[in-house]
């Protein structure tokens, strides 16, 4: 056999070294240990008040209003306010023609001085028999008759002091003055008008007050709602956005309406802006009791089933089914399957399968908010 060439040597002991390496190299590459912790979002189940909202439509009305009118009937000579006005206490707000009233006041002026007279002539009188008698040249029928005049002028002096004042008042109620300060919702009379006596003619809501008013159907929330806070936001751009709290359920349904009246009293109502009559939407939340709370991250599945990933002491994760109540904006309401206290598995489940450990990340508590009713969306799928 001839002799190979010298560069035959080096070939051989590559083709050596490849043929040493080709087990090695057919090997599939060794996989990172499936049993390292995965950091995911470790959260604690709690207890939370569940609330059920409900949107309902209404207005703003006054909290205390009132109809006035005149103590005494009259024609009317004068409106001084109109509808919408705001008016102080003591303010006059109409007059009726004072005619009859002051020359009331001036006959009643000079029974008093008639009266005033007459007792003071009585006075003298009475003064006059008693110091005869005691000089021994008056008589006692004389004294008898003087005090009785004078008690008699004494009432009559009462009296017309009585009826004057009476004149003045009169008088005064001419004029129909606002008992507090309050705003004008109503005017149903005008000048020249006569009227009778405690005849409606301005109609007036406390300034210091205001309430919106809902009619709902009946449902058993309500019978919890009392103290319930309601967000008000107006049907239009030019009522302000408003808090008010739940003060009054009309305890019996409406014959006609078929519906509930819920009158809320608004917090600090805004002074500068005529509200009354204004439609409005309020959004309640009712209280609807206690309830179980995971994120919505924490909801997988096991086969057709929703469940979440729960975290053990040894901080290892086994599927625990669930069964659902209700979806909030963000968690999930649950009936069964985990307990108050329980750790379960929140953002990062996608790695997970039953057994593995977990590295908790920063420990999370479920919100304290209360959990809202809303539209339950399907349960998403996770990995087993």
């Amino acid at each position: 056999m001839p002799p190979h060439p010298a560069h035959s040597q080096p070939a051989r002991l590559v083709l050596i070294a490849l043929c040493a390496l080709a087990p090695a190299l057919a090997l599939p590459p060794t996989p990172a240990r499936a049993d390292a912790p995965l950091m995911v979002e470790v959260v604690e189940v709690r207890e939370a008040p569940l609330t059920f909202d409900t949107t309902l439509a209404g207005s703003i009305a006054a909290r205390d209003s009132v109809n006035i009118g005149f103590r005494q009937g009259g024609r009317i000579t004068e409106v001084m306010v109109s509808e919408g006005d705001r008016v102080r206490d003591g303010q006059a707000l109409a007059r009726t023609d004072p005619t009859q009233q002051q020359q009331g006041l001036r006959v009643a002026e000079a029974a008093l001085a008639s009266a005033t007279a007459t007792h003071e002539q009585t006075r003298l009188a009475h003064e006059r028999a008693q110091a005869m008698l005691q000089h021994g040249v008056g008589t006692r029928a004389a004294l008898d008759n003087a005090a009785q005049a004078l008690s008699a002028a004494q009432s009559a002096l009462a009296q017309a002091c009585t009826a004057l004042d009476q004149a003045r008042r009169a008088l005064d109620d001419t004029v129909m003055r606002a008992p507090t300060d309050a705003l004008v919702t109503g005017r149903s009379a005008e000048p020249g008008q006569i009227v009778a006596a405690a005849q409606a003619v301005i109609s007036l809501a406390d300034a210091g007050g205001l309430e919106a008013v809902f009619d709902t159907p009946d449902m058993p929330a309500l019978d919890r709602a009392i103290g319930v806070p309601v967000s008000i936001q107006g049907m239009d751009g030019n009522v302000p956005a408003m808090h008010a709290t739940i003060r009054e359920i009309s305890p019996m349904v409406d014959p006609q309406t078929g519906a509930i009246t819920i009158r809320a009293y608004i917090d600090a109502p805004p002074g500068d802006i005529f509200l009354l009559g204004a439609a409005v939407r309020g959004t309640v939340q009712f209280p609807a009791g206690i309830g179980i709370e995971v994120p919505r991250t924490a909801l997988t599945a096991t086969g057709d089933q929703p469940a979440v990933w729960l975290v053990d002491d040894q901080n290892r994760v086994q599927l625990a089914p669930v069964a659902i109540e209700r979806f909030t904006t963000e968690s999930v309401v649950l009936l069964a399957g985990v307990s108050p206290g329980d750790r379960v598995v929140g953002a990062g489940s996608q790695l997970l399968y039953p057994g593995r450990r977990i590295s908790p990340a920063p420990m999370m508590a479920a919100p304290d908010a209360e959990l809202s009713d809303t539209t339950a969306p399907p349960v998403a799928e996770g990995s087993e």
